[in-house]
Formats: structure tokens, C-alpha cells, sequence
């Protein structure tokens, strides 16, 4: 378990991202993991977030969750990531889907694009691995004046003793280092990030949901963390994972387990020129 020095916040989940490779968890990471749910993009149009035709840049894509989720209210959506293994995965997905969006490598604090090139940047579920003030600052360049920036984040929620506490626990046992426990899906020094970065008009939102999983989705899940798979060797996921098996099976044998999650958003515009 963490003690007193163990480093938290965002810093500490940026240096313990150096040793995460996602790539390695790509086939879970796409079967398992679930996306934004329809909830986050209803709120995203209703608030004129994100509207038809506007041309969008997602960084940090992934398995292209939040990518697809603009395509299908008619965004113009190009991806980005540093793993080609899942950008592979989105591909994939987005043809299951019959949508479209278009992907590239790169990364977020160097943007391989022009100048005022997008309406919208957004950042789902990856703001905090990122070298922040670099990836707000190429943020503002390739958004186009009142462009937005969209930082969001879909997590679960560590209640005491629920499946949540338990499994970050269990994760903890086999990885002390790993700095994702105990969140509580909210993330003010974003919006410190966005005013620093010179963004207007910030502004929050957030709602709570609970959401499904079998036993086995909820491993796979748990498999495609950062903490786990991206980030241990092979054989200590797989004895994770077989010890994951029997916590669930002993104290949450109900099915679907009910998860708690946290949708959450900051968001800001670029300043008009």
C-alpha cells in the first residue's frame, strides 16, 4: 500500500507514466474499457460544445473512444496518439460502428499540425500523462480563434468497500508505485492549465453514473489499466489477474457488478483574434 511519502497528484501520475505502455494492453484496452458514455456527448451538444461541422482534434485518442463519440454527431474528427497499436484498435472499432475518423501519431505536447487549424481540442482520459503547460500551449496554436479545448474524463469511483476500493487495493499489493488510486474524478489544476494557457469562458461539468460490467469485463478492464498491464510484466499480470478473479468471486459475486463512475469536463475558448 501508499504511505505518507508516496508521491499523488498529478506530478506523481505523470513520472509514473514513464513507464506505462499502453500498446502492450491494446486488445483489452479496446474489448473491455469502457468508452464515454451517450450521457457525456448529450451534454457536450447540449451545451454547443461541439456542433456540426466543426473540424476536431483528439489528442490522446487511444482506442478512439472520444473520437468516435464527435464522429457520430457529425464531427470532422481526426485522432492522435503515440501508440499505433491502439490507434489500430480505433480503426477497427470505428469500422464495427460504421463511422469515420482519421489517425495519426504524434504527441500532444508537439501537435504534427498548422496553426489555427481546429474548433475543437479535446482530451479524453489522458490529460494528466501529459507535460501539461506544453500540451495546453500547442492546444491554443492549432485551435482557430474561438476555438475550444475540452479536457474530459470518465473514471471510476473508490467508495468504501465497494469492488472499486477493493480491486485499487489488490492493484497497490502488486504495483505500490502506481499513482491512480483514490481519485475522485475531479481535476481543478485543469483549469489552471486553460487560464494559463490563455483560455476564456472556463468552465466545468460533471454528473455520476453507474456503470456495468460482468466479472470478466471488469478483470479486462482492470487488465488494460496503467497500473497492471501496461506497466508489470507478464507473469505478475497473470498472477493479478487470477487473484483478481477470486476477490470477485468471494466478495462481489453479483452480476453486473454496478461500478460507479464520474463523468467529468473542464473547457475553455481560445481568445477571439
Amino acid at each position: 500500500m501508499t504511505d505518507a511519502t508516496t508521491p499523488k497528484g498529478p506530478d506523481a501520475l505523470r513520472a509514473f507514466g514513464d513507464n506505462v505502455a499502453f500498446g502492450r494492453t491494446a486488445t483489452d484496452y479496446a474489448t473491455h474499457r469502457a468508452g464515454f458514455p451517450q450521457s457525456f456527448f448529450d451534454l457536450v451538444a447540449t451545451r454547443g460544445f461541439a456542433t456540426a461541422p466543426a473540424r476536431a482534434l483528439d489528442i490522446g485518442t487511444g482506442t478512439g473512444t472520444l473520437a468516435r463519440g464527435l464522429a457520430r454527431i457529425g464531427l470532422d474528427v481526426t485522432g492522435l496518439d503515440p501508440s499505433e497499436e491502439l490507434m489500430a484498435q480505433a480503426t477497427r472499432l470505428d469500422a464495427e460502428e460504421g463511422v469515420k475518423a482519421t489517425y495519426i501519431k504524434g504527441a500532444a505536447e508537439s501537435l504534427p499540425v498548422g496553426d489555427a487549424q481546429f474548433d475543437l481540442v479535446t482530451a479524453g482520459q489522458c490529460w494528466h500523462w501529459f507535460d501539461r503547460p506544453r500540451a495546453a500551449a500547442e492546444t491554443a496554436r492549432v485551435l482557430r480563434p474561438g476555438g475550444r479545448c475540452l479536457i474530459a474524463h470518465f473514471d471510476w469511483l473508490p467508495l468504501p468497500g465497494n469492488v472499486v476500493a477493493a480491486t485499487e487495493a489488490l492493484i497497490l499489493a502488486y504495483n505500490p508505485v502506481w499513482a491512480g488510486a483514490h481519485g475522485t474524478g475531479l481535476y481543478p489544476d485543469w483549469l489552471t492549465d486553460l487560464a494559463t494557457a490563455g483560455f476564456t469562458g472556463i468552465e466545468t461539468a460533471s454528473f455520476d453514473i453507474s456503470q456495468p460490467y460482468s466479472q470478466d469485463a471488469w478483470r479486462g478492464r482492470i487488465r488494460a489499466s496503467a497500473g497492471v498491464a501496461a506497466s508489470l510484466p507478464e507473469a505478475e499480470v497473470e498472477a493479478f489477474d487470477s487473484d483478481l478473479a477470486d476477490l470477485l468471486d468471494k466478495d462481489f459475486p453479483e452480476a453486473p457488478l454496478q461500478v460507479p463512475h464520474r463523468v467529468w469536463l473542464a473547457t475553455g475558448v481560445k481568445k477571439a483574434a
